[in-house]
């Protein structure tokens, strides 16, 4: 890759860290190494967006044309998410003992990957009881969530600084497109499967569908198990102290600043999850249709992106924040009012470029007020605040449905409450105090966007290492 020329590196000195971007003469066997590591690199992102495109995104769906049920399955979006955050939490002993985060990294992407043998058997058989379906896809986030400390720092130190955001920005948008023809393979191909009449072999594009995320999925661990690793310094497996990463909740801009993401998380999946089951089972759209309005929100979110950096920059951050908030208040309520496709379809793309104001604006005040030798710990905290959020939003949810009977009307009972809640909020967007960070909206470029277990309501944003911050333990998985 031409990338590889850009920089060079010095040889360090016996007993001292390997340094990976420093400018200096190294040796000749460099370039390829560093060569290998972005081939290896662009492999891993793009076999992993098929992945999430046409297996993860379509799990909802699966446990919805098994028959157990549209509160499970939106249920199946929110609780396997907090049992995957309070994995991750052991990430930084995992790499300490391991002495590498390559070997953790690759661990968990491989039992990742194993976690569709058992969906692709159950989907061939056209069966699975909701102890198992919860189980698979508990261990499968959590091995996912569990990745991203160690990858993020992995990554950070050895893709050189100087080639850093331009490598990672292609790299994302690379992952963007092969996620967005998952999608779209994977729509199309149950509406083919529907279309036929026979419902086993529906079951049976579900099962194709999983064997090939599961492939994907082995394909990206290979892809991470050829990369390289400096070795592993004492600061990357700096341990985390609850009573210090719990400081910045109480007080000062970094306090109102989480609990307004943790609120307006609460509001958004009380409706969320039930997405799902409510353009399958209630409005019965087609998976086509369904794949469409997914893909129109993740690409107007991509799209978006770098329009709002450039506001976020002019103006800053908290005018960005106040347009996500305001933005995302009444997409659930869009759903009470029509049941329109085209409207709903417009509505989407209105909903993805509200979400990605808000995650970004989000990101870059948590880079500003949070300090750094803090954030890891912070923002681990913070994952598992937000999926603790998240759960009970989604139990609220299905408490409604559930006394409604899950009927049309439950559930646009569910999304006006969603409204309301999310509209409370807005009582800790103006508890912010003044923080400027209209410079940094530049430094943290290379964003990618994956959807959050095919629920439309709110794709998930990542940030990947950067030429001008610290990797941090941001979910990449």
């Amino acid at each position: 890759m031409a990338d590889s020329t850009c920089t060079e590196r010095r040889v360090p000195s016996p007993g001292s860290e390997k340094r990976i971007d420093d400018p200096a003469a190294i040796a000749p066997e460099e370039p390829s190494r560093l060569t290998r590591d972005l081939t290896a690199s662009v492999g891993d992102a793009g076999a992993f967006g098929v992945m999430v495109g046409i297996g993860e995104t379509y799990v909802p769906a699966f446990v919805l044309a098994v028959g157990l049920g549209d509160v499970f399955a939106g249920l199946i979006t929110s609780v396997p998410l907090l049992l995957g955050s309070l994995l991750q939490l052991i990430s930084p002993w995992a790499v300490e003992r391991l002495r590498s985060h390559r070997r953790w990294v690759v661990f968990c992407a491989g039992l990742q990957a194993l976690c569709f043998v058992p969906l692709t058997v159950a989907a061939w058989q056209g069966q699975i009881s909701g102890l198992a379906a919860m189980a698979v896809a508990s261990l499968y986030w959590g091995a996912g969530l569990a990745t991203g400390p160690a990858w993020n720092t992995w990554q950070g130190r050895i893709i050189p600084q100087p080639i850093r955001a331009n490598f990672f920005a292609r790299r994302a948008r690379l992952q963007q497109i092969t996620t967005l023809a998952g999608f779209l393979i994977g729509g199309f191909s149950l509406q083919w499967g529907r279309a036929a009449g026979d419902p086993q072999l529906l079951v049976n594009v579900f099962a194709a569908l999983f064997l090939a995320a599961g492939v994907c999925r082995l394909l990206s661990t290979l892809c991470l198990a050829l990369q390289s690793e400096p070795e592993v310094s004492a600061v990357s497996t700096r341990r985390i102290h609850i009573a210090e990463a719990w400081q910045p909740f109480t007080s000062g801009p970094t306090g109102a600043i989480l609990m307004l993401a943790v609120s307006m998380q609460v509001g958004v999946y009380v409706a969320g999850p039930f997405f799902n089951p409510y353009m399958l089972k209630v409005l019965n759209f087609t998976y086509a249709g369904y794949a469409v309005l997914l893909g129109a929100s993740f690409v107007a979110k991509f799209v978006c992106l770098p329009l709002w950096g450039k506001l976020a920059h002019r103006f800053g951050a908290q005018h960005l924040l106040a347009i996500g908030v305001w933005g995302i208040i009444p997409l659930a309520a869009g759903w009470v009012l029509t049941t329109n496709y085209w409207l709903l379809l417009i509505l989407q793309i209105f909903a993805g470029a509200s979400w990605g104001a808000y995650e970004l604006a989000l990101m870059l005040l948590f880079f500003e007020t949070i300090p750094e030798r803090q954030r890891t710990a912070v923002l681990t905290l913070y994952n598992v605040a937000n999926s603790l959020a998240l759960v009970f939003g989604s139990a609220i949810g299905a408490a409604i449905l559930s006394l409604g009977q899950v009927s049309p009307e439950a559930y646009l009972v569910a999304f006006g409450v969603s409204t309301g809640l999310r509209a409370l909020t807005t009582y800790w967007l103006y508890r912010l105090p003044r923080v400027d960070v209209a410079a940094a909206a530049t430094t943290i470029r290379p964003l990618t966007v994956r959807p959050s277990s095919g629920s439309l309501d709110e794709p998930m944003l990542t940030t990947l290492p950067d030429q001008q911050t610290e990797p941090v333990g941001a979910e990449r998985r």
